[in-house]
């Protein structure tokens, strides 16, 4: 968790607004409150013109706000590693991605990684296949993101990063035209269990990594791809496990019997197991933090975010070496 004396300041920016297949926010926070925590805002509400320009607005700091003379400009932040986020499918699974971000990046004595967030409400329909009178549905939501990303780019971020395992499958749709390093999740799990060297269980054949999601294939696509692509052979439960053992874990969790959830969720994860995986990824929000910390399971399981904050935070610290160096 977050250390009692840390101070944030971040921007909150207005984004284009968001229409298509999208639905209310429903995420809901499943971890303890810590009474320690305090966060110091300083923020700055920001509007943009017709020609997508921004206009500096007021100045919030705490409860009060003061009304400054709107100036143009170019961008919000001019640090050189300055990391654009787009939101994920809850503000739940955004808020654990910075607190990784901001807390591992300065645990050392550093400066915590500039960055700035555009927000994405929740995107219905991810545990059902998108069947063809949803498709325009998705090209609006795949519009409204890749719009976001150009929004981002334009308020000074030098890198973007998803912390969403939904909004990855479509990620070659908007990174288009993207001049910016633009972070695959599934890239950089991918790249570290390649780093990390692992050995086949079962003699002749390929490294295995098991994928748990409760979204089948919206969430599942982007690491399938990827691993598939660095030589490693992909295990997904099958559908018996789904509907029996990993829905009903959620479920049960959803309906606070925590221990109940726990027991089906470890059966989900040695179900893969004994198919002779070497590290079974946990691909939805919804399986974070059911299974208690100190659970001996969770060291055979993989928290994609934990990959991408890595990266980012390593692509950060190389280019703010870079800009002092010039």
């Amino acid at each position: 968790m977050f250390d009692g004396g840390l101070t944030m300041s971040f921007h909150k920016v207005n984004c284009p607004p968001v229409v298509g297949n999208i639905s209310k926010i429903r995420s809901q926070c499943r971890t303890r409150p810590n009474p320690c925590f305090a966060v110091q805002m300083s923020s700055t509400l920001v509007q943009t013109d017709e020609n997508g320009d921004f206009y500096e607005s007021k100045k919030i700091s705490g409860s009060s706000s003061t009304e400054l003379k709107s100036q143009p400009q170019n961008s919000l932040l001019s640090q050189a590693n300055t990391v654009g986020i787009i939101g994920g499918v809850s503000v739940l699974s955004t808020l654990i991605f910075l607190e990784k971000l901001v807390w591992w990046s300065s645990r050392n004595g550093e400066e915590c990684v500039p960055f700035v967030v555009c927000s994405e409400p929740a995107l219905d329909g991810c545990r059902r296949p998108v069947h063809s009178s949803e498709v325009n549905g998705e090209h609006i939501i795949i519009q409204n993101l890749r719009h976001k990303r150009i929004f981002l780019e334009k308020s000074g971020a030098r890198c973007i990063v998803m912390p969403c395992h939904i909004s990855n499958a479509w990620h070659d749709e908007i990174s288009e035209s993207c001049s910016l390093p633009f972070f695959h999740i599934g890239d950089c799990v991918a790249r570290e269990l390649k780093e990390a060297k692992l050995k086949p269980l079962d003699a002749g054949s390929s490294v295995r990594i098991g994928v748990l999601s409760t979204c089948e294939t919206k969430a599942v696509a982007p690491y399938q791809q990827k691993l598939q692509n660095q030589g490693f052979e992909v295990v997904l439960p099958d559908k018996e496990t789904m509907e029996h053992i990993l829905m009903p874990a959620v479920e049960s969790w959803n309906q606070r019997d925590i221990e109940g959830a726990r027991n089906l969720l470890r059966i989900a994860i040695q179900v893969l197991l004994i198919r002779a995986v070497n590290v079974v990824i946990l691909a939805s929000d919804e399986l974070q933090n059911i299974l208690p910390r100190e659970d001996p399971l969770l060291k055979k399981c993989m928290d994609p975010m934990d990959a991408l904050a890595r990266t980012t935070i390593k692509w950060a610290k190389s280019a703010k070496k870079v800009h002092r160096k010039t």
